[in-house]
């Protein structure tokens, strides 16, 4: 099989996860295509944006387990990609105006476009054994302005303990939305699967996310709520593999977990590259995608880009032969229902 060729999993219940084409019956739940053989409905469903290239997820432990995410490159080393993207044949994309009543986009014609909150982490209590994150202000300074340029209300937070996370999340869920058109929360911080950490200590991240559920905060009900998250997803190193409507929608028939985008820096499982010089990948790829693209593409096309530029134009760089030459894959999962474009 070719190493770019994408692979469509349509699963059933139970979920059994094995590669190839289909042949014979389904079994255990479970039929895999290759995307080149079927006609693919253009849904916004759970999407899982899976890298093109093999990934090793076999555990690489030791001094990068201790360091966790501040494994960062000493120097930021930039690979050039072999086949650049292509410009687009057309300069904009037909976006609809911020009135449109198109039911596949959501509506931006609100009187604001929403707020964007920021929990910037880099100093953390000697009980946690975590060490200070050296270039988070920089990721922070970088998502202020680009964010504030879209138009975004900034709120940011430095420094805060898993409480005072929990607390500021919980008023700002608590608030009235009604004239938002969206809702932004950039998270920098130490991380692992599924926590998050605060100066003092770590809380699930879902504690942290699910305040924006729409039984929980209902004039964000129908509008997207994204996620960005600046943390380690494990504890693992990512090597590669060479190659020759609107709330006055009926609410009681929207799902409470809708409209939600989780954008991870790095896949489930592994490490997230810093570099304390000029901030994590992640985080100044989606900036400069953002800055790039915002007034032309649609948010996922852009997050696509997000994620080839980390995938395929950086690798790590430093003198430890268990540390150098490391890759890291952005993890993507979301619950949008509509397309995203930012107004402009």
């Amino acid at each position: 099989m070719a190493l770019f060729q994408p692979i469509l999993f349509l699963l059933a219940p139970p979920c059994d996860w094995s590669v190839g084409r289909p042949h014979g019956p389904m079994r255990n739940g479970l039929v895999s295509v290759s995307l080149s053989e079927v006609e693919v409905p253009s849904l916004h469903l759970h999407h899982l944006w899976s890298r093109t290239r093999i990934i090793t997820m076999s555990e690489n432990r030791g001094d990068a387990e201790e360091r966790g995410d501040s494994v960062d490159a000493k120097f930021w080393s930039h690979r050039q990609s072999k086949a650049p993207n292509p410009p687009d044949k057309a300069g904009r994309e037909g976006k609809a105006g911020a009135g449109s009543a198109d039911a596949n986009r959501y509506r931006m014609d609100y009187p604001s476009i929403g707020t964007c909150v920021i929990i910037n982490n880099m100093n953390f209590h000697e009980s946690t054994g975590k060490e200070t994150r050296e270039g988070t202000n920089l990721d922070a300074q970088a998502v202020e302005s680009t964010f504030h340029g879209l138009g975004y209300k900034i709120r940011r937070e430095d420094d805060r303990t898993a409480g005072e996370m929990e607390e500021l999340l919980r008023t700002v869920s608590q608030e009235d939305h009604s004239g938002s058109a969206s809702f932004v929360c950039v998270l920098l911080s130490h991380g692992d699967e599924g926590i998050f950490y605060g100066t003092d200590a770590s809380t699930e991240l879902k504690t942290l996310t699910g305040m924006f559920r729409g039984d929980r905060c209902q004039t964000l009900v129908a509008k997207p709520k994204l996620f960005f998250i600046q943390a380690c997803h494990g504890t693992c190193l990512d090597d590669d593999t060479q190659m020759d409507s609107s709330c006055d929608e009926s609410w009681d028939r929207i799902p409470v977990e809708a409209d939600f985008l989780y954008a991870h820096s790095t896949a489930p499982g592994n490490l997230s590259w810093r570099n304390e010089g000029k901030g994590s990948w992640f985080i100044q790829a989606l900036c400069e995608m953002l800055k790039e693209h915002s007034n032309q593409l649609e948010l996922m096309k852009i997050m696509t880009r997000v994620n080839r530029k980390v995938a395929l134009d950086l690798a790590s760089s430093t003198h430890d032969h268990e540390t150098n030459e490391k890759d890291q894959m952005p993890s993507i999962t979301t619950l949008l229902t509509k397309e995203f474009y930012f107004p402009g």
